[in-house]
């Protein structure tokens, strides 16, 4: 078995802007990357639907950030899925791929047939952001709202960052004889551009639960602009999104040619993930040789494994721990 084609604009992120709109946003394709974030694992179908679905708002949400930080998307909730955490590690320089992982943690046994999202519970979705050494970390939260991760998502810009966004998003496993089952996703993400006018109060929100709506941050002009450009993406086709023949610059001509679209460098993407033996010394070296002993297994070793790439660690515990790095053997 072969695997599917690839495609020029397969694993990239498209910027673009409306002119005539004061409208930003991107295009995004995640194929073989998915296929990467995906394989280390043996999710069941829900959890690869929800996997995929916050992995493509990574994509397009962390496009965005500035070389060399990086940004996190996590959902916390009460139900069968406990956690979906997804991490958008930035190009380290000029023209390098901006990296992608994720994992999701969940309750096997109280998985259902209901949709995907409904394996969700009360809860709330986060957005962290790490802009490296010296500078403190941002983290926005807010309460799991919609029928989607997208739609927790736009709830999250309007309500946290009062930026009116809306997402579009399509992915599943393609077949074609003789080739083996892989993965397409791909996706669109608008946000009206910010304005000098007043920002939304709490008592003209319109969402779920009291939270603001991306309606109840556009007025007037920005109105019409805004609500034309949904309507636009109401018309999209599943295969405009994720199918081989319609290329990103192409999608955005045939949505919205009148608004004058502009794009620019397109970001590639790919698979990564940063864990290291190193990495793993340094978050044990807090604990002390008594806490390491809790840690050894009967062979004598500490072991590790990386919940986004599976990556496995056995180490000697004489060489971890605060008091093994400064020499005691027990502590005091």
């Amino acid at each position: 078995m072969t695997l599917g084609s690839k495609l020029a604009w397969d694993d990239s992120v498209l910027p673009f802007q409306l002119d005539n709109s004061d409208i930003r946003g991107r295009v995004v394709r995640l194929d073989n990357v998915l296929d990467g974030v995906l394989k280390q694992h043996d999710y069941p179908p829900a959890i690869e639907a929800l996997v995929a679905e916050m992995c493509l708002l990574t994509a397009l949400i962390g496009q965005t950030i500035k070389l060399r930080w990086k940004l996190s998307l996590q959902v916390q909730s009460k139900g069968a899925v406990r956690m979906i955490a997804t991490d958008y590690f930035a190009p380290s320089s000029e023209g390098e791929p901006a990296r992608i992982r994720a994992y999701a943690s969940f309750d096997a046994d109280k998985l259902t047939d209901a949709r995907p999202f409904d394996q969700i519970g009360e809860g709330y979705f986060a957005i962290m952001l790490d802009q490296g050494r010296d500078m403190s970390p941002y983290q926005g939260i807010t309460p799991l709202a919609g029928n989607s991760l997208a739609a927790c998502a736009e709830a999250y810009f309007a309500q946290s960052e009062q930026l009116p966004t809306r997402f579009s998003l399509s992915f599943g496993k393609s077949s074609e004889p003789g080739v083996a089952e892989y993965w397409r996703a791909g996706g669109i993400m608008v946000q009206h551009m910010p304005k000098t006018s007043p920002a939304a109060k709490g008592d003209e929100a319109t969402g779920e639960e009291g939270l603001l709506h991306a309606r109840d941050l556009v007025q007037g002009t920005e109105k019409e602009n805004w609500n034309r450009t949904n309507i636009l993406l109401d018309t999209l086709d599943e295969l405009e999104l994720i199918g081989p023949h319609v290329a990103p610059t192409e999608l955005l001509v045939r949505l919205f040619h009148e608004d004058a679209p502009r794009v620019f460098e397109t970001q590639p993407v790919r698979f990564g993930c940063t864990c290291s033996e190193e990495r793993v010394r340094n978050s044990l070296s807090i604990y002390s040789a008594r806490d390491i002993a809790t840690m050894t297994t009967d062979d004598g070793i500490v072991t590790a494994d990386c919940q986004f790439c599976g990556a496995h660690y056995e180490l000697d515990p004489s060489t971890l721990g605060f008091d093994a790095r400064k020499g005691s053997s027990d502590e005091s």
